[in-house]
């Protein structure tokens, strides 16, 4: 089997850099900042060695000692000091707004592209894992620029000036210091680079987004939780998604029972392979003062190996936590878009035609939402299409939006498959009331403007006139500047769908999609609401979503789904008589209306 010619897509720090490689110039100014503040930290260790060195040259004649030399020393150790704290500023500085730069630009690609894909992709990966890789595995692209960047690059230049000097002053001290960095590194690779850490942490993030998303579906389904005197300990998606985070936190923190102890017990006693060697040196030498010096040195400067190496687990650390942040938010990315086409068209009119659509949210042919279905909603009529749960209602007006691609057939608008439109051509053309209404924490005012950002405010109460909802709008502390959702503002459903109709309304678009639009409404409202839209629909192409039979009585057209096939079509009168699913769904419809509820226990008879 032949090789794929294409590149292994990158991870970790290397594709950290990659998405900050516009701000590459500041990217490589801030490690070399960072390796001369890394240098610079050494410099106070040579200074005192060299102090010690001076006094020790004539003790014990201390009067001997030459005071200009020492202060000079001293500068050094203080110059030392300023020049790593100044450099390793302006190195985390560069890092900084190179890391800023790239979080901006990666959360706005990000938020663009998950509007881009197909809808189904939002239901199937669930809001709290998109709130987790947007809030927190983009998050640490920009805490691994800013900070762990300048760090890795430290603990890389610092190890080797380390070693320089170590060799430099005694060869055998070196060795002997150096054997003692080799087995804390054996330490920490054995703990960070085995196989089973890796899986371990690839399998606690996935865990922890798990139960992210189990625990947002927890706090919205409250009310239901309440309701039915539940607990979170019953709630058994929340139960399990809890349990296997503990199980996999737990896997991953005690796989370091062994590595943690051993690789900080040799870092921090670096000296005890030190002293035996230089009581051995010591014992067959000549010049015991000046081997004194040395071995002081040695003391003094093995300390900073333990701060140096720390600093190095810690990146070790990080480095497999951003490979698995990356690695999540490119599984998001690497998700295909909707296409867009090079040569869009414009629809002639906005009829809207099914040709032989049908269609599987999971892909799979054996699993088709759709199949088969065929028909045309003329421009200026209303069509409605009612049918069991299930059926497929709801998915037709999905398609009509392309919230994704038919698997075969085609949808079209004045003649042109949607697939050859711009995206903003379709947006304009069609506007959707969805069943499931989400208002944004904004005022109202900006809610309905939400369907045309460049109306007036008298074209948004004219709107909300319409949809029957200027007077609960008005009675409101701050009228259409009220937030909703602050100060304990909260609609009620039926209010909720007024102003999505209206946010609809403004936007005046030629197609407009209803799904269910008045299933809040009171009986009061109801027809009100119908006469507004019987004015707003003129001349446009309507699509309602009925489940209430009596509100498309008067459609243009009524096509009846069930299982995902169209199994009838034609308008009220027809469809009765022909005694088909339609008649049986209106009788049963007609029967639920005349129920009245009866009896002290409330029993029901029709």
């Amino acid at each position: 089997m032949a090789k794929s010619n294409e590149p292994k897509p990158k991870t970790g720090m290397a594709r950290c850099m990659e998405l900050a490689s516009d701000k590459k110039g500041l990217i490589f100014l801030s490690a070399v900042l960072s390796s001369l503040a890394a240098i610079a930290s050494f410099v106070p260790y040579i200074a005192i060695y060299y102090i010690i060195r001076s006094i020790l040259s004539v003790y014990p004649d201390l009067d001997a000692i030459n005071m200009s030399e020492l202060m000079k020393y001293a500068w050094w150790a203080i110059g030392g000091i300023a020049a790593n704290i100044i450099f390793y500023f302006l190195a985390i500085l560069c890092s900084h707004v190179a890391a800023f730069g790239t979080l901006y630009e990666l959360k706005v690609n990000f938020a663009d592209h998950i509007t881009k894909i197909p809808l189904g992709y939002h239901l199937t990966i669930g809001s709290g894992r998109l709130r987790k890789i947007m809030d927190e595995n983009i998050e640490s692209v920009e805490g691994f620029i800013a900070h762990q960047f300048p760090d890795f690059v430290a603990s890389i230049a610092a190890p080797v000036v380390m070693v320089i000097l170590l060799f430099a002053v005694d060869w055998r001290f070196g060795l002997a210091s150096v054997v003692g960095i080799i087995l804390a590194f054996a330490a920490e690779f054995l703990g960070f680079g085995s196989k089973e850490m890796k899986e371990n942490m690839s399998k606690y993030q996935v865990a922890l987004e798990d139960m992210t998303n189990a625990s947002v579906e927890y706090v919205r389904g409250m009310t239901v939780v309440k309701a039915f005197n539940q607990t979170a300990s019953s709630f058994k998606r929340l139960k399990d998604a809890i349990g296997g985070y503990t199980e996999w936190v737990l896997k991953f923190s005690l796989g370091w029972q062994n590595y943690m102890p051993a690789f900080t017990t040799i870092i921090n006693n670096i000296y005890l392979i030190l002293i035996p060697v230089g009581i051995f040196i010591g014992s067959r030498t000549d010049n015991f003062k000046e081997f004194a010096m040395t071995f002081i040195f040695y003391l003094i400067f093995v300390p900073a190996v333990a701060g140096i190496l720390n600093k190095i687990m810690y990146i070790s650390e990080l480095f497999m936590q951003i490979n698995g942040n990356v690695e999540r938010m490119d599984e998001i990315l690497n998700i295909p878009v909707l296409p867009e086409t090079e040569s869009p068209k414009t629809p002639a009119n906005d009829d809207i035609q099914f040709n032989n659509v049908s269609f599987s949210y999971t892909g799979k042919d054996d699993e088709l939402a759709l199949q088969n279905v065929s028909f045309t909603a003329k421009q200026g009529q209303v069509t409605a299409i009612v049918g069991p749960s299930g059926g497929g209602k709801s998915t037709i007006a999905n398609l009509i939006s392309r919230f994704w691609d038919v698997n075969s057939g085609s949808v079209t608008i004045g003649g042109v498959d949607i697939r050859d439109m711009s995206q903003e051509t379709l947006n304009k053309h069609v506007s959707f009331v969805f069943q499931d209404i989400f208002l944004f924490k904004q005022s109202i005012l900006d809610n309905i403007r939400m369907g045309n950002p460049d109306a007036t405010r008298e074209q948004v109460i004219e709107a909300a006139k319409a949809a029957q909802c200027h007077e609960f709008i008005s009675a409101l502390p701050d009228g259409y500047d009220t937030v909703i959702g602050s100060k304990g503002i909260h609609l009620s459903g039926g209010e909720r769908q007024r102003i999505a109709i209206a946010r609809a309304i403004i936007k005046d678009s030629p197609i407009i999609v209803l799904d269910e639009a008045t299933a809040f409404s009171d009986p009061e409202n109801e027809f009100l609401i119908h006469k507004a839209f019987e004015k707003l629909m003129k001349d446009k192409t309507a699509i309602i979503i009925a489940h209430r039979l009596s509100t498309i009585r008067n459609a243009d057209k009524i096509i009846v789904m069930e299982n995902g096939h169209l199994v009838e079509e034609g308008v009220h009168d027809d469809l009765v008589n022909r005694n088909g699913r339609y008649a049986e769904m209106w009788d049963h419809y007609t029967e639920a209306v005349d129920w009245k509820i009866t009896g002290k226990a409330g029993i029901v008879n029709a």
